[in-house]
């Protein structure tokens, strides 16, 4: 399949106002927040952070920044804000990232989960993300990698996974090939020292992340069936299979990097 991709996410596929998107997102939040948090508070999130959360879903980070790690203020930002609700300290934007200017200020933290990989022109996004860190702050970006090869065996989940990637990439843009370069574009952008770290939650039957799986595979069931991959028949398969004791399976990974914005020199 070729050409450019019909739509974007969140208008071909995975429309928020179709029934259940949002607990779809909030499966996936089951599957990783805990990564996420741990990962930000080990880079120091906590009291007198301000902090921006890019594509924020509905909420689950910002929530627990403010509730766990005790930051100040957290500015969600989010293409579709209909699953965020304001509360003290915790602001919302509905704009897109990729427009020039679409967020103002500076912040300790800035943060984005899975979206800079459904967006095309990712070097220049991971710039305007850096440049939104003020000195001494730290940008983080996760992604997925997916861990499907030529060499891992034929289940239905790796059939269905394949044609995931493929479906969603002709159909809103989405491609993962690219993720584990984040730490040299984060390095290109200015940002020192940088580092990464790869989590593959397990799947296991019933798992918010089998059923997060589950459910996307539901939504994109038509670009998957377009790439010629498989049928209809084959994506029931594949569903039934993560429900079952029979999956023996890699997830994708989560693939996070992160990089420092060197401390402003002091004023003389």
């Amino acid at each position: 399949m070729t050409g450019a991709p019909d739509g974007r996410y969140g208008e071909a596929v995975f429309r928020p106002e179709r029934a259940g998107e949002g607990e779809r997102i909030d499966l996936g939040a089951l599957a990783y927040d805990d990564i996420t948090m741990a990962r930000l508070r080990e880079l120091g999130a906590g009291p007198g952070w301000h902090c921006l959360d890019v594509g924020a879903g509905t909420g689950t980070v910002p929530r627990r920044l403010l509730d766990e790690a005790g930051v100040d203020s957290v500015l969600a930002v989010d293409r579709d804000v209909r699953f965020l609700a304001r509360r003290p300290g915790l602001d919302v934007l509905e704009t897109d990232i990729t427009a020039p200017h679409a967020v103002r200020g500076r912040f300790r933290l800035v943060h984005a989960r899975f979206v800079l990989m459904h967006l095309p022109e990712h070097e220049r996004l991971v710039e305007t993300l850096a440049g939104l860190v003020e000195p001494g702050g730290v940008l983080v970006l996760s992604d997925a990698v997916d861990l499907t090869t030529d060499r891992t065996p034929g289940t239905p989940y790796a059939a269905a996974m394949r044609a995931m990637w493929q479906g969603l990439r002709a159909t809103i843009g989405t491609d993962v090939s690219w993720v584990p370069s984040y730490p040299r574009l984060l390095r290109g952008a200015g940002l020192v020292p940088v580092a990464a770290e790869l989590h593959v939650p397990p799947l296991l039957p019933g798992s918010p992340l089998s059923r997060f799986w589950a459910d996307t595979w539901e939504r994109s069931r038509a670009a998957m069936v377009a790439t010629g991959l498989l049928d209809d028949a084959a994506v029931d398969a594949a569903i039934g299979y993560l429900a079952s004791d029979e999956c023996a399976a890699l997830s994708a990974g989560m693939l996070t990097a992160w990089g420092w914005k060197p401390p402003a020199e002091t004023a003389h």
